[in-house]
């Protein structure tokens, strides 16, 4: 006997998001942006595991994989995927049947193997895959039991600790093998990239190019708790005081990244609310070490001395930051706490930079 799921209305209620800046594409393996992964990864798909942000450090918890299990020796994932999950019904997509395996084969597939059909068909790059170490870490994914498409199996070549992670990560975003074919057929491939197809909480509907990105809700959404709305709006709205603007007169009711200055004059607004934390990231000022004078070290810790990181945080972000010590934030699991920033010190910047040998110190372009 089966049983069919029901699904409740969407509520009438349209919410305006005052995106930054203009995505450049909807298929997040592809790109490192926030912007990208807030039009995309985070509306349009899912992931086999995400993290749970209720938590800090955030912890993993189950999405498109009910649950895994791992091997002894750390070096095979096994993950049992969740049925009944449907892909989008667009008009340029009718699928024939719910998510299963070979749409994960498929996602990091065209990531693995370049001489893959598809990915000959539309050559692309694929970033994470690289940064993150994935593409020497994973050996070989595979569907371990062809009788059950519901099983998953990745074997790695070496234990390897942030694997978890890096699936919960955007760009590990689970792609439809079927409306790849579909593509390729038609000799089309690179609309994966502007007509997108996921199984997350909202459906692509169009994208006015620098103005407006449409989405409505999925009613087939496997969350429906998650689904609140039955349209979403991004509008794209590079300029921070103009989204502060907008927010004030209620033409969007979501934004982010305001302008330190203007964060006062949103608390003082009564119809807005205010919501921050730390953020899971961090900004630095990197040096090309390969380049005199930049690759002694006695200079850049005579930099990093003559820096003056209290003032640029009181004044360039209001007091909105903390000085970094590590090359990690500190909601990260790996951070370490004993670590200690050298302190402030221009005598001794001077000195060191002598000792480098430019007494007189030196200019550099940035």
């Amino acid at each position: 006997m089966t049983t069919q799921r029901t699904y409740a209305a969407l509520p009438d209620k349209t919410l305006v998001y005052c995106s930054e800046g203009s995505p450049a594409g909807f298929d997040p393996g592809q790109y490192q942006s926030s912007v990208e992964y807030s039009a995309s990864a985070e509306t349009l798909y899912n992931r086999l595991v995400d993290f749970d942000f209720n938590y800090m450090p955030p912890k993993i918890q189950p999405s498109l994989a009910e649950r895994w299990s791992i091997s002894e020796d750390g070096r095979v994932y096994t993950f049992y995927l969740r049925h009944g999950v449907k892909f989008h019904t667009t008009p340029w997509f009718k699928p024939t049947r719910a998510f299963n395996a070979e749409d994960v084969l498929f996602t990091f597939h065209r990531m693995q193997n370049s001489n893959m059909p598809f990915r000959r068909a539309y050559p692309t790059e694929f970033p994470y895959w690289h940064f993150t170490g994935l593409d020497k870490i994973i050996s070989k994914i595979e569907i371990p039991n062809r009788s059950d498409p519901f099983i998953v199996r990745f074997t790695l070549n070496s234990a390897n600790a942030p694997f978890l992670s890096n699936l919960a990560i955007p760009p590990a975003s689970i792609l439809s093998a079927e409306y790849a074919v579909q593509l390729l057929k038609a000799g089309r491939p690179s609309e994966i990239n502007r007509k997108p197809v996921g199984t997350g909480p909202f459906i692509f509907e169009k994208y006015i190019k620098d103005v407006t990105v449409y989405f409505k809700g999925n009613p087939d959404y496997w969350k429906p708790e998650d689904v609140q709305l039955s349209r979403l709006v991004f509008a794209i709205t590079p300029d921070a005081a103009v989204r502060t603007q907008k927010l004030k007169v209620n033409e969007c009711q979501i934004s982010i990244y305001p302008r330190p200055a203007d964060i006062l004059v949103l608390q003082a607004s009564s119809n807005l609310k205010r919501l921050s934390q730390p953020a899971f990231a961090y900004s630095y000022l990197g040096y090309n070490v390969t380049h005199p004078p930049l690759n002694d070290a006695r200079v850049r810790r005579a930099l990093d001395m003559a820096i003056n990181k209290k003032a640029i945080i009181r004044t360039v972000f209001e007091g909105h930051a903390q000085a970094a010590v590590a090359p990690m934030p500190p909601l990260q699991w790996s951070y370490d706490k004993s670590l200690k920033d050298a302190p402030r010190d221009f005598k001794k910047a001077k000195a060191l930079l002598a000792q480098a040998g430019y007494p007189n110190g030196f200019s550099i372009s940035l």
